[in-house]
């Protein structure tokens, strides 16, 4: 991953594109022809500026993006972690991580469902970048990165699900990193150390333990409740937040009045959410 930038055309099929080379140091990003189909493959990237473009197709492949700046970025279709480039077929045995180290990505726009791969986040920040529906994330890794923002409908992994040999790890880094700032609606941390990440607190947010027993000690204390739709609802939720953080996080959930139910009243929410928080050991 040395040598000379140079950006290349190629064709894979109909698909003509660019493929990207080489270290580049300062400076912004700028293609002759303004075609921004680009692929990265076995590229450095530091200090450069992407700000305001808009990609047609972003493909990064065994590469490092370093202090690059993606402000008001836009990617209508990306792979931040591919297994190749070129249209090769991918053999299975290896899997090159791309990193992305102390990138900026404010008000960057990523496409729904947007494919992570084996990319690795250090130290970015994402300030305001639409965050949302994205789930196919099980193999990218994020260490002491800031959020700040809404971010909804997202999935977080600690293990990734599938090709652990090709990527030579069967854990994905995940700590430190910094949702204080952050909104989260429906996101989903899964086998991951809740308590090495910093989250907003209460009165929004509070990481519980033993969800399970505080699911329980809720529902019993609702039973004499008069409103039996209202108690049928939150029982649904509660048990499934509580199934969840069981089979992926020991029993310990990022709770707040979402995870409560989007489904109920918002006064209702807000009364179970505090008895949740306020379990002790007496109510077993």
């Amino acid at each position: 991953m040395s040598g000379t930038f140079r950006i290349e055309a190629a064709q894979m099929g109909l698909r003509r594109y660019l493929l990207a080379r080489g270290e580049l140091n300062g400076g912004r990003f700028e293609v002759a022809d303004g075609n921004l189909d680009v692929s990265f493959a076995r590229a450095r990237m530091v200090d450069v500026g992407f700000s305001g473009l808009r990609f047609s197709s972003f493909l990064a492949h065994d590469s490092v993006f370093e202090r690059c700046d993606f402000s008001r970025t836009t990617f209508d279709h990306v792979l931040f972690g591919a297994t190749g480039y070129g249209g090769e077929r991918w053999d299975e045995l290896s899997w090159p991580e791309t990193v992305f180290r102390e990138c900026v990505f404010a008000r960057t726009r990523i496409p729904p469902q947007a494919y992570f791969g084996n990319a690795r986040f250090e130290r970015c920040t994402f300030d305001g970048a639409r965050l949302r529906d994205l789930t196919s994330t099980h193999k990218a890794q994020f260490v002491e990165c800031a959020f700040r923002g809404k971010i909804q409908d997202v999935n977080f992994w600690g293990t990734p699900t599938e090709h652990t040999a090709a990527l030579g790890r069967d854990r994905n880094a995940f700590r430190g990193n910094d949702f204080t700032g952050a909104e989260l609606l429906g996101v989903a941390f899964q086998h991951i150390d809740l308590d090495a990440q910093r989250f907003p607190g209460l009165p929004d947010y509070a990481v519980l333990d033993r969800i399970d027993q505080r699911v329980a000690a809720t529902l019993a204390a609702m039973a004499d409740w008069p409103d039996d739709e209202i108690k049928t609802k939150a029982a649904w939720s509660l048990r499934f937040g509580a199934d969840w953080a069981i089979k992926y996080n020991d029993g310990h959930a990022l709770v707040s009045r979402n995870w409560v139910s989007r489904r109920l009243p918002p006064d209702v929410r807000d009364q179970i959410f505090w008895m949740l928080v306020s379990y002790t050991d007496d109510q077993q």
